[in-house]
């Protein structure tokens, strides 16, 4: 049986090699040269191009985050098909538009759906369309905004924080909500488990302040739960909230550390979360594990255990 070829994105490059030592002689590694030519347009060069595609599964681990490296990445993901690969796998951990994906405004652009366009121009393989394996996608609907060209297959984080209670061997946990949107996004992960409490943002005069919608949180540590953070505004006055509502300690977790502009450092100095669990979906997770409190969850177990059940025995 020939074994997948792995190309990733320099960006990726610690998440692919675990994943690559990981499944062992199942998958190989793909050679891609990233350069620029003077005037800054992506300069790219697939080695061994027909070696390693024609007639192979063909995965390919890519980062969004930043529009200065999606053109680049989009030029290969659309060229692999092209040299007769039998399937191709594009593993895509974080869809970055995801939080802009409704119009309720005249005027407001959905680029969640600009950038599922893009990617659903992919050509087909051999086998059929390309494959986009997405963890926490912020809104389940946001696969219709993907053409019938591609398939989005939607994964979850939720089990590594699962998986992290366990191994602690945790007591008189609760799993907190900071809105109505996370509930009914991961409830079901949770709901049989431990004990549930839900928060929202009420109007108070010219403020929005955070309350305890439902859920009994005293004497619990609380570990409040979201599919991305940006500042961490929410968070981190959720926390306060339950902390006054007899909280013996709080934690956090997010699949998603964007964290723009190193905003990030404004849990480092203060004591309201004894741990915050992030993963490995953006690279910079990898740097900013490196500081209490936060600890870094990788989904290079999950993705592994993808890929040997399924993509690369698909022959």
């Amino acid at each position: 049986m020939k074994p997948s070829v792995f190309y990733y994105h320099p960006s990726c490059q610690n998440l692919a090699q675990n994943i690559i030592k990981a499944c062992g002689n199942k998958i190989v590694e793909g050679k891609i040269t990233w350069d620029q030519f003077p005037d800054q347009w992506p300069n790219l060069f697939i080695e061994d191009v027909k070696k390693n595609c024609v007639g192979c599964n063909v995965i390919f681990l890519g980062n969004l985050e930043s529009p200065g490296i999606i053109f680049e990445q989009l030029a290969i993901l659309f060229e692999l098909p092209r040299y007769l690969c039998k399937s191709v796998t594009f593993i895509l951990p974080y869809f970055p538009t995801g939080t802009m994906e409704r119009v309720e405004t005249e005027g407001v652009v959905a680029t969640a759906s600009t950038l599922a366009r893009m990617i659903s121009a992919t050509p087909l393989s051999s086998r059929g369309p390309c494959q986009i394996l997405i963890f926490d996608i912020h809104a389940l609907q946001e696969r219709f905004y993907f053409g019938d060209t591609v398939i989005p297959r939607l994964e979850s984080a939720m089990p590594l924080l699962l998986k992290k209670i366990a191994s602690e061997n945790m007591k008189d946990i609760c799993i907190v909500f900071p809105d109505e949107g996370a509930t009914k996004r991961f409830k079901s992960h949770f709901e049989n488990d431990f004990p549930i409490a839900t928060c929202l943002k009420v109007r108070a005069g010219k403020d929005r302040i955070i309350k305890i919608k439902e859920g009994e949180v005293s004497g619990k540590q609380c570990i409040i739960v979201d599919d991305l953070v940006m500042t961490g505004k929410t968070l981190i006055e959720c926390a306060k909230v339950l902390k006054e509502n007899g909280a013996r300690n709080c934690k956090a977790f997010a699949t998603h550390a964007v964290f723009p502009k190193d905003s990030w450092n404004k849990f480092t100095g203060n004591d309201l979360f004894d741990a915050f669990y992030i993963t490995d979906t953006i690279p910079n997770a990898i740097e900013i594990a490196k500081h209490h409190p936060f600890q870094l969850l990788s989904i290079s177990e999950i993705l592994v255990d993808i890929l040997l059940n399924y993509d690369v025995t698909l022959q």
